[in-house]
């Protein structure tokens, strides 16, 4: 099925996708360059030591982790670009949808490359989970969703808990980034809430996209369905912009669970005097 797109489209989505790789990373490139190994004074930076052979990361492993992950993130964007523009996630009328292709192998694919390269985890322990929240902002402009929606382009079932969902979780990105920077143990509650947030929305926007879109999936939205979200350049978001966020809220939530653990160590060694007995207040 053929859809006009508003002429704007296409300048706001590109703008945004390259806003976002920017974001992503510049934002490496500091937490690297400023924190070449896990901190032990306190549990912003912690990371249990199974996590990484070695504690130091040196010049060269900093620069072969931003390179590498760099490469990775510009490979992925253009092959969800090239995927969208040759309309592959825009299937023959009544075919089965192909877009969670799209959606769920690059998830699949950053959760093994974790588990298998050590470097990639050795990263993760000394970016700040603040920063991994916080460069969330880009979500904000899922308020192209509403935008779409007050021009008739989508349906309010998709669009307004997509679109509000999205600006809702990127406002509140930057707010629980700070309080943790500035507390991670008294923000800790504040960032999983923000977490779970932003995954539910993510769910809830991909549950609806699949139920308002041309398929035999559809349930809703005969009369204006979310054809858009499979054409290019909207296609985009579902196959980058979401894929990345997930990743980015996995690695946030293991960050509290490594924070946790390390606070807890803390805790035990606090507790224990020089001689090897148990202090009690």
């Amino acid at each position: 099925m053929y859809y006009p797109a508003p002429l704007y489209l296409t300048p706001f989505i590109m703008t945004g996708m390259v806003a976002i790789i920017t974001a992503v990373l510049r934002g490496l490139n500091r937490a690297l360059q400023s924190s070449p190994r896990p901190q032990t004074d306190g549990p912003e930076n912690d990371w249990p030591e199974k996590d990484w052979p070695e504690k130091d990361l040196s010049e060269k492993d900093r620069a072969k982790a931003f390179w590498s992950l760099s490469l990775l993130l510009m490979a992925w964007f253009v092959v969800a670009t090239l995927t969208s523009l040759v309309g592959f996630y825009q299937p023959p009328s009544g075919s089965a949808p192909t877009i969670q292709y799209g959606l769920v192998i690059p998830i699949v694919l950053g959760v093994l490359l974790f588990r298998a390269w050590p470097l990639l985890r050795r990263t993760l322990a000394v970016i700040p989970n603040s920063w991994l929240v916080g460069v969330q902002l880009y979500r904000a402009l899922g308020a192209i969703f509403l935008i779409l929606y007050a021009g008739g382009h989508l349906p309010a079932l998709f669009a307004l808990p997509a679109g509000i969902g999205d600006v809702l979780v990127g406002i509140l990105a930057p707010v629980a980034a700070t309080a943790y920077a500035r507390s991670p143990q008294g923000a800790r509650l504040r960032v999983w809430l923000w977490n779970l947030l932003g995954i539910t929305d993510l769910v809830v926007a991909v549950t609806m996209g699949f139920l308002t879109s041309p398929s035999p999936l559809q349930a809703a939205a005969f009369d204006r369905p979310s054809v858009l979200i499979g054409m290019f350049p909207l296609s985009l978001i579902p196959v980058f912009g979401v894929p990345l966020s997930i990743l980015l809220h996995l690695a946030s939530l293991r960050k509290l669970r490594a924070d946790q653990s390390a606070a807890a160590r803390t805790r035990g060694i606090q507790q224990v005097g020089p001689s090897g007995h148990r202090v009690t207040a």
